[in-house]
Order: structure tokens, then C-alpha cells, then sequence
């Protein structure tokens, strides 16, 4: 049984949910407790409490338990890729991966708490000085996906306590492993009780505690749009600020003049890795004319090597789809991808267990072609294995094919044309552009997130993050 973390205290809820691995769902990774609205409000009771002290904490006594935890993340890198991969079904290399750069984003925070920024003005007035400082919301409600169950969680914890905010965590309840072994170490650095605070239960009982207690000074939420409006309107409210992170319908643009190798290899990458499961992964394919055929048959090709298997054996390149619920969902698109009249190129496939018999949630990663702009397939999120490719006349069609969306995080263009590369990045509507590179896969220390219905609020990671967790003040002093 593993417990939530209150004030310092690890404590049973009144109930616990099985933790299972969806490459095997005969395997139970554990027990895990399952909080009521009455341990919430317990935790942002001790957060609150616990505020005012870690908030005038030195510099170097948050450095030093951040790193501490950075250093230990790093240490058991390949204990902790194990059990991501075990509860999420990432790949072994993929869960490594994160974790290490869970480890990395917490070293960079560590660094951040010593270079607290600030400005010196002289006032207008004479012998007015003017001292511009930041300092800590206060409490802070973290609400986490599964899709990272350790590498969002630290994206989000890391900067709250680094700039001396308290935190009550709620971890995607899919995945409760990772988010309990961040907190366990977290706990064992010698956090003060309360700064930090874990709580483990359904988004509607714990969630909704984090959301309307007044407490709660901000709100930092990372799942879907439908979810991501609820928790707006709610800090709007009562006027507690709020940071979303949402959904995705990223384009991914082929121009006839690139190395063919490299935009399939972009292309999978962005599509496929991760079972699909990236609010950054390139759902959407936009091939010129020229090309497009070329393109279409190298990727079924390429597919046809995929090995889709479970996560944590070597020779996998796509784990299993979460749960049983989203493997529905992914199917369900597939099948509405059919009626509207797209042509499953290839996959698409549910098979019932892996390669030893293992039963599992797996999907093989499906290719739709002769799609159009209006299909729901091209519209609307799946968050799986799912690729449509849509066919542009060229490079000023391709942009506006990949334009035409509700989201904006992430946009992709894979060409050798200096000038194309250049117009892109500046005219596609998306928080992160990338040329020649998959869309997935983000360094630790930049800005984070997007724009239109991806995004609300300031950027997550990097020195963007103060922005966030802090308030500026002003000062003035008559010397």
C-alpha cells in the first residue's frame, strides 16, 4: 500500500486503487491510496501553514534540497525508468529518458532559486529609489497527466519550490507510481512538513478540493481542453491565477525538397513514439504534392518494422496504448476515420497480448492517406498511434493546411530551403516550431507551451516559469 503524503505524514485514504501495467494487466505494480475531499483540504491546510516559512527560506537551502533530489532522480535512472514504464507503457529507453530528465529539470531549479531576478530603477522624483523584487504566490495546486508521469510532475514541482511556493500535488490517477517515488524522495530530502504535500485520488474528488478552496492561491494543470476550461472558470471565480496546459493537433509539413529519410524518420518519431501519447506528437502530416507517394509508401514501410510489444523488453520500439479506455478511444477514431472516407494506408490493428501472450493494451500504429482538412481525424485530438497524411499544392497550402486548427503547440516542417524553413518559423501558429527535428522532444531549460486552445497562461520550464510561480513587487525608498 502506498500512502498520500500530508504535512509530512504518510496516511491511508479511505480507499486505494490498483496501480496496473498495461504491457502485462495481469501484473499489479501496487495498492495505491485513494484520498477523500476531506485529506485535501488537509493537505492545503498544511501547505498553507507551511508557506510563510519556505517562502523566506534561503536561496541556498532550496538549492540545496533541489539538487539533492535532482542528484538521487539521476542516481536511480534506471530504477525509476522501470517502474515508468511499467505503470504508463512507455518504452524502457523512453521512460530512462524522462526520468533523467525529471532529475536534469530539478538541477536547473536548484540553480534558479540562487539567481533570483530583480531590478534597481531611480524614480522620476529625486532621491527616490525603486527596487523591483519577485516573491512566491504562496500555495500552489499541481494536477498532473499520465502521459509523463514523472517529468511534468517535476516541471511543475520544481519551479513551485524553487521560488519558495508551497505545493499540494494531485498525480494523474492512471499512473500514481512515479508521482509517489518523486514524493517519497522528496520527503526524504528533509522538506520542511508541509511544503510539499502528495495527494493521491480521482480528478473529481481531489481536483475539485484544489479548485474551489480559496487557500489555493494558483493553479497549474496539464491534461485535456474540456478539463482545462473547468479548472479556468473556476480560478477565474475567484480570481486565482491559473496556468493550462492542453490538447494538441500538431502538423508536421514534407516539402518536396527533402532528404526523404530524414522527414519519415521525423515523422514516426512525432507519430508513433510514445504510443502517440504526446500533447506534441505530429498527428497531422502535410506532404507536397511532389513527394507525397514517395513519402506515403517509405512510411508504410518503415511501419512495417515497428515492433509493438511490451514496453520494458528489449527490441520494442511502441509499448502499449495506457488503459483499456484510450485503446477504445484510438479504435473508435480509426473507425470514424473509415467512414468519413480516409484510406487506412496501414495498421490500425488491436491485438488482444504481446509476442509471449502477455494480455495488454496494444495497438498497431495506424496511417490514414486521402484525408481532407474537415475530417474529425484531422480536427479533433485522438492522443494515440494515429497519422493522417493530407495532400498541399504547395509550400503556402501546406502552411495554411497546418494553420487551419483550434490548437497551437507545436508545428514541424522538414525541407532543405533556408527560405521556407525561416517563413515557417515565423508564420506558424504554434508556441514551438521545429525544423528537421520531430515535434516531440523539448529541452528542460526553455520555455514550454502554446498558443490559441493549447495554452493559457505564462510558459512552463526554464526561466519563463518565474512568471508563474511568482508575483512582482514594487518598491519605493526616500533615501
Amino acid at each position: 500500500m502506498y500512502k498520500n503524503l500530508i504535512d509530512g505524514q504518510w496516511l491511508a485514504g479511505p480507499a486505494s486503487s490498483a496501480n496496473l501495467n498495461p504491457s502485462d494487466t495481469r501484473d499489479c505494480i501496487g495498492q495505491y491510496a485513494q484520498a477523500d475531499a476531506a485529506q485535501a483540504r488537509a493537505a492545503i491546510a498544511a501547505a498553507t501553514a507551511a508557506a510563510p516559512a519556505w517562502g523566506l527560506s534561503t536561496p541556498q537551502q532550496r538549492f540545496e534540497l533541489l539538487d539533492a533530489v535532482g542528484h538521487e532522480i539521476l542516481a536511480r535512472k534506471a530504477e525509476l525508468g522501470d517502474l515508468l514504464a511499467r505503470e504508463e507503457g512507455k518504452t524502457l529507453a523512453e521512460a530512462i529518458g524522462e526520468v533523467a530528465r525529471a532529475g536534469q529539470i530539478f538541477k536547473f531549479f536548484a540553480g534558479e532559486a540562487l539567481r533570483p531576478a530583480g531590478e534597481l530603477l531611480p524614480s522620476v522624483r529625486p532621491g527616490v529609489g525603486v527596487e523591483i523584487t519577485r516573491e512566491p504566490v504562496g500555495v500552489v495546486g499541481l494536477i498532473t497527466p499520465w502521459n509523463f508521469p514523472l517529468a511534468i510532475p517535476a516541471w511543475k514541482v520544481a519551479p513551485a519550490l524553487a521560488h519558495g511556493n508551497a505545493v499540494v500535488l494531485k498525480p494523474a490517477d492512471l499512473v500514481p507510481g512515479s508521482a509517489w517515488a518523486l514524493a517519497d524522495i522528496l520527503h526524504r530530502a528533509g522538506l520542511p512538513p508541509g511544503v510539499f504535500n502528495l495527494v493521491m485520488g480521482r480528478g473529481a474528488v481531489v481536483g475539485q478540493a484544489l479548485l474551489h478552496d480559496e487557500r489555493v492561491n494558483a493553479i497549474s494543470f496539464t491534461g485535456s481542453v474540456g478539463t482545462g476550461r473547468q479548472v479556468a472558470q473556476a480560478c477565474a471565480a475567484r480570481m486565482a491565477r491559473c496556468q493550462l496546459e492542453m490538447g494538441g493537433k500538431n502538423p508536421f509539413i514534407v516539402l518536396d525538397d527533402v532528404d526523404l529519410a530524414l522527414a519519415v524518420n521525423c515523422a514516426v518519431n512525432s507519430g508513433f513514439f510514445s504510443t502517440g501519447q504526446r500533447c506534441t506528437a505530429s498527428s497531422r502530416v502535410i506532404v507536397t504534392e511532389g513527394i507525397h507517394d514517395r513519402f506515403v509508401a517509405a512510411m508504410v514501410e518503415r511501419m512495417r518494422g515497428l515492433k509493438v510489444g511490451d514496453a520494458r523488453k528489449p527490441g520494442t520500439d511502441i509499448g502499449p496504448v495506457v488503459d483499456a479506455r484510450q485503446l477504445e478511444q484510438d479504435l473508435a477514431y480509426i473507425d470514424i476515420g473509415r467512414q468519413e472516407g480516409a484510406t487506412l494506408a496501414a495498421g490500425g490493428q488491436a491485438l488482444a497480448c504481446n509476442e509471449d501472450g502477455a494480455p495488454g493494451h496494444y495497438l498497431q500504429p495506424a496511417l490514414f492517406t486521402d484525408t481532407t482538412p474537415g475530417m474529425r481525424i484531422n480536427r479533433e485530438e485522438i492522443f494515440g498511434p494515429v497519422v493522417s497524411v493530407q495532400r498541399a499544392k504547395s509550400y503556402e497550402d501546406a502552411l495554411a493546411l497546418a494553420n487551419d486548427t483550434p490548437f497551437g503547440l507545436a508545428a514541424g516542417i522538414a525541407t532543405s530551403s533556408l527560405k521556407h524553413a525561416t517563413h515557417f518559423k515565423r508564420h506558424a501558429q504554434a508556441g514551438m516550431v521545429m525544423v528537421n527535428l520531430p515535434t516531440a522532444g523539448v529541452d528542460y531549460h526553455v520555455p514550454f507551451g502554446g498558443r490559441k486552445g493549447s495554452s493559457l497562461g505564462p510558459r512552463e520550464q526554464g526561466r519563463h516559469a518565474a512568471e508563474f510561480y511568482t508575483t512582482v513587487k514594487t518598491g519605493y525608498t526616500l533615501a
